[in-house]
């Protein structure tokens, strides 16, 4: 068959590990790229000498530049420092503004066409870095956080109700920080809506954790943060761009006067196809969700205004 290229930039453990789960999916050759000598190398060999015993074919190319990237139909940007216990996601601000354009102008520089996914935190102001940087429209630029937040969600209204998490929906909205909006108006169990399944005072606090549910895996490493999920979260993205799966996923777009917010990156949900982003889903929020996610654009615009890019 003939596979896409797709490169992951930041071969720690989220690139690592999307690598191997995009090489595992068996249509696409992975180029992975990082700054340290040996490391992306070593990681595409040992995943290349995976392959035949699991039992996929593509080749797996770890390089410290960006030449073998060139074509890529697919830009993932998991690149710079991470958070550690007692970190923000907006600490990292202004390190990784500087990693992410420079990744981002060498991506495009060689794969013109490509479409980039950030997940590089704080996320909807790196993606407005790359935005920027990329000159792309707003269709080939998403960043991966929803899926992610969402899952978490899912976790755990799926264990407080001891429930097969498949049968629980539901999405996260607004920014990925600590003013996300679980969206519980549109969340239910098969069907159910979950405010009657759960009392309010115990849903809030499931809500509070999906908030803190990043930070909480920091907290219990101690070292490093979340890749997992992270990882999964992204190929989700991946599949359903590379499938044409048109997939409804809570995803960071651009928005240009959807939910009366323009000129942000923010959570929402995105149909993703083989062109990118095709279409933002618009959904009914009830007042105080509109409220939350208002509040969620504020605290991101803060960021985007300090990075010096409105």
């Amino acid at each position: 068959m003939s596979r896409v290229k797709i490169t992951v930039v930041g071969a720690g453990n989220v690139g690592a590990t999307t690598a191997q789960r995009l090489a595992e999916r068996d249509y696409a050759d992975v180029v992975l790229v990082d700054i340290v000598e040996g490391l992306p190398q070593g990681k595409a060999l040992d995943l290349n000498e995976t392959g035949p015993v699991v039992g996929y074919e593509p080749n797996v190319v770890g390089t410290n530049g960006y030449e073998e990237t060139a074509g890529s139909q697919i830009c993932v940007i998991t690149s710079g420092i991470a958070r550690k216990p007692g970190m923000s996601r907006d600490d990292l601000l202004t390190t990784n503004q500087k990693i992410v354009a420079d990744v981002t102008r060498n991506l495009v520089q060689r794969s013109p066409e490509t479409i980039l996914i950030v997940v590089t935190n704080p996320l909807d102001a790196m993606c407005q870095v790359a935005f920027r940087e990329s000159g792309f429209p707003r269709e080939r630029v998403i960043g991966m956080a929803g899926v992610l937040d969402s899952a978490r969600f899912r976790t755990f209204l799926a264990w407080e109700l001891d429930v097969s998490v498949r049968d629980v929906t539901g999405f996260v909205l607004g920014g990925h920080g600590d003013q996300m909006v679980p969206v519980t108006s549109y969340t239910n169990v098969a069907g159910i809506p979950v405010t009657d399944l759960i009392p309010p005072a115990r849903l809030a606090e499931i809500v509070q954790r999906t908030r803190d549910g990043g930070a909480e895996v920091v907290k219990l490493l101690k070292s490093g943060s979340a890749y997992y999920a992270p990882s999964a979260s992204v190929c989700e993205m991946v599949d359903s761009i590379v499938l044409d799966q048109k997939r409804v996923l809570p995803c960071a777009a651009y928005l240009s006067g959807e939910f009366g917010l323009d000129g942000i990156f923010m959570g929402v949900p995105c149909k993703l196809g083989a062109g990118g982003l095709e279409e933002i889903v618009k959904i009914e929020l009830t007042g105080e969700e509109t409220a939350e996610l208002r509040r969620s654009a504020d605290a991101v615009r803060e960021l985007v205004g300090v990075m010096g890019l409105q």
